[in-house]
């Protein structure tokens, strides 16, 4: 999911952080239509993904998270509500004019120039941060769903390779036996076969048993019953691949969605401390009072009534709190200082850890990608056409089962060792998509 970038140009706190809202509403769980991952033209993939992003329960719980937190800005950011009271009077206070016999009045608090402006921004600095966790949160579920689905290609494959061993052992069975039948061969031949075809039947049934557990993480990634079905998924061939490191290193220092939060920690930390120092600054209250007076009725009063008898008493009130106790204010800048440290340091860490996964990823990758070439260039065909001259000399009684089954186990290895570095690179381009934070068609390019 690619949201609004933080700091454009013009655009205040508020507009930021309820774009973004607007934005992560319209595509979290709408993540799928930015595609901010890779799918290399699997469609079955693509709708996997898609719908983990849309059902996780975990993602819905801290997309929530982040909206909720948006709803704080118009709280911090606003006045808070002025006081209004009344006075009645029990008693009431004779005056040259009249007694008083009710007070109104009215007052506002106003925090020091920049309070509120710093509260706001602290407030959506925090709201940034649930949202780069929501995007982490996302990225690595997307990781995890490839890693089950391509766990899920390597087990087909396997299988398939597996199904087709045993078919080959069987028709060497076969074969064997018409060998003894005519004398040309031995039981003991035909038994090493019959134990290989054992073997063989027994390992797909550790297979199929692995399959079902792969098949029922995939099916809790998708938020459904683990017994749902998946069919066979096949092992794709690669996608073009040219990496280049240091452009991967600049990209995941910007991307990650980590590297991100940890960014708005620290400016949420450097607000922190211009508000606790903004602490020492006194708060102005600003109030106006009504007083009701009424004529005079003792009889004094009422035989001479004074100048502007009952007439009634308006006020303006001036207020600041005093700061005095400086100790309370000095720990509120330390503590906010302490923890912006805190976060820079962990954003530093966090580069350093970002780094160490692309460069051993990037290296994975491409180890395995110079290993693929050498099993499908060389020693593949190499294996096939030992098994061939193998199996004409056996039928010609040259070469024992020994080294027909020899000759027959290389090959098997082989393409099931093929299947499991195909299987690795694309959990690893996974890992590293996950790493720098962006998709692996960007990363290519």
């Amino acid at each position: 999911m690619k949201l609004h970038p933080i700091g454009w140009p013009g655009s205040g706190a508020p507009f930021q952080a309820v774009l973004g809202a607007v934005l992560i509403l319209c595509g979290s769980t709408s993540s799928a239509a930015a595609e901010p991952y890779s799918h290399y033209g699997d469609l079955r993939l693509k709708a996997f993904i898609e719908q983990a992003l849309d059902r996780s329960p975990l993602l819905q719980q801290s997309l929530a998270g982040y909206r909720a937190s948006l709803q704080r800005l118009p709280q911090v950011g606003q006045l808070p509500d002025p006081v209004l009271a009344i006075t009645q009077y029990a008693r009431r206070p004779e005056t040259r004019v009249g007694p008083q016999s009710t007070m109104v009045s009215v007052s506002q608090r106003f925090p020091w120039f920049g309070k509120l402006k710093d509260r706001e921004a602290v407030s959506m600095q925090r709201s940034m941060v649930l949202r780069e966790q929501h995007r982490a949160r996302e990225a690595e579920l997307v990781r995890k769903v490839k890693d089950a689905y391509y766990s899920l290609a390597y087990l087909d494959r396997v299988i398939e390779i597996s199904r087709e061993d045993e078919s080959i052992l069987e028709h060497y069975e076969r074969l064997a036996q018409s060998r003894y039948a005519q004398g040309a061969g031995s039981l003991q031949g035909v038994v090493k076969l019959q134990a290989q075809i054992t073997r063989a039947q027994h390992r797909l049934q550790l297979l199929l048993s692995r399959r079902v557990d792969v098949e029922a993480e995939l099916n809790g990634l998708l938020d459904r019953s683990a017994d749902t079905p998946v069919g066979s998924v096949p092992l794709l061939s690669l996608p073009p691949h040219s990496l280049d490191i240091e452009k991967l290193l600049q990209m995941g220092r910007l991307g990650r969605p980590e590297v991100q939060a940890a960014r708005h920690r620290i400016e949420a930390g450097k607000r922190r401390i211009e508000l606790a120092k903004k602490g020492y600054r006194p708060d102005v209250s600003l109030g106006a009072s009504f007083v009701n007076v009424l004529e005079r009725s003792d009889p004094a009063g009422r035989l001479h009534p004074p100048d502007q008898n009952g007439k009634n008493i308006y006020g303006l009130t001036l207020g600041i709190n005093l700061p005095i106790r400086r100790q309370r204010h000095d720990a509120a800048v330390l503590e906010a200082t302490e923890e912006t440290i805190a976060s820079r340091r962990a954003y530093q860490g966090l580069i350093r850890q970002v780094e160490v996964s692309i460069r051993t990823l990037g290296f994975r990758i491409q180890t395995l990608r110079e290993q693929i070439d050498l099993f499908e260039r060389t020693l593949l065909p190499q294996a096939e056409q030992v098994l061939l001259s193998t199996e004409e000399a056996y039928a010609t009684g040259r070469l024992g089962v020994l080294e027909l089954l020899d000759s027959e186990r290389d090959l098997f290895q082989l393409r099931m060792g093929l299947a499991g570095l195909m299987s690795d690179t694309m959990k690893s381009m996974a890992e590293l998509e996950r790493a720098v934070g962006v998709s692996y068609r960007e990363v290519n390019q």
